[in-house]
């Protein structure tokens, strides 16, 4: 005979089997919808398929024929997607232009934010890589080993640009909470925006590709969380 303990045990296990589950635990409580960023890199410009550096501090050259056409690409994208409630943008030229390609379609103005500006490469500003290893041999090497030097001539710091993309970041934050923002700027920006949501260290910069006019997507929570989304879409391009 089977002891009472025993029989008690399979009356509990049986009732167990008949109850409901339990509802399964989430990530965490219910936050609100967050504030998504849509990462915008620009058109193309004549000194992006020769791989130049082209920064805050040089000639602001406009979108190329085929930098307008990736630009009214992405419009056409977005404006189906039909996600898009406002559009920021730096102040370069570039950018502006892919902003207001974008804008037009989606019946919205351009708001400028002095944060998103790229990088200023001082002295480096329209040469390649190739030129600057031979010109600044020196100075190249110092800014791929760490966040705080500077290009040649005074040019900004990937830590320096860091810091004002965030006080952008969280400006843009705090006016647009709960909203899905499209940010219009380039390629460090936008790379500096993703490496803090990851909490990535400053050499995953050299670790990202951006295309031109590639979508990036970030979403921002109440309790201060990130979560990168999307990175280097191009599929709208094809």
């Amino acid at each position: 005979a089977r002891s009472a303990a025993a029989q008690a045990g399979d009356a509990a296990a049986e009732a167990a089997d008949e109850a409901p589950e339990a509802p399964s635990a989430g990530w965490g409580p219910d936050l609100g919808p967050p504030a998504t960023f849509v990462l915008l890199r620009h058109g193309e410009t004549a000194l992006t398929p020769e791989k130049r550096f082209s920064g805050s501090g040089g000639t602001d050259p406009e979108l190329s024929a085929a930098g307008r056409r990736q630009a009214e690409a992405t419009a056409a994208a977005l404006a189906a997607r039909g996600t898009i409630e406002a559009v920021v943008s730096s102040p370069l030229r570039r950018c502006r232009e892919t902003a207001e390609a974008v804008a037009a379609r989606l019946g919205l103005e351009v708001r400028i934010e002095e944060g998103l500006r790229e990088t200023d490469f001082g002295a480096w500003e329209g040469l390649t890589f190739a030129e600057v290893r031979e010109r600044h041999p020196e100075d190249l090497d110092a800014w791929l080993a760490s966040a705080k030097a500077e290009p040649t001539g005074g040019g900004e710091s990937f830590a320096a640009v860091a810091r004002r993309v965030a006080v952008a970041r969280d400006k843009l934050l705090a006016r647009y909470a709960g909203r899905t923002v499209l940010l219009v700027t380039h390629v460090t920006p936008v790379k500096t925006l993703v490496r803090l949501a990851l909490g990535a260290p400053p050499e995953a910069l050299f670790r990202m590709e951006l295309s031109a006019a590639s979508l990036s997507a970030v979403a921002y929570y109440s309790d201060g969380n990130a979560s990168v989304r999307l990175l280097n879409e191009t599929a709208h391009l094809r």
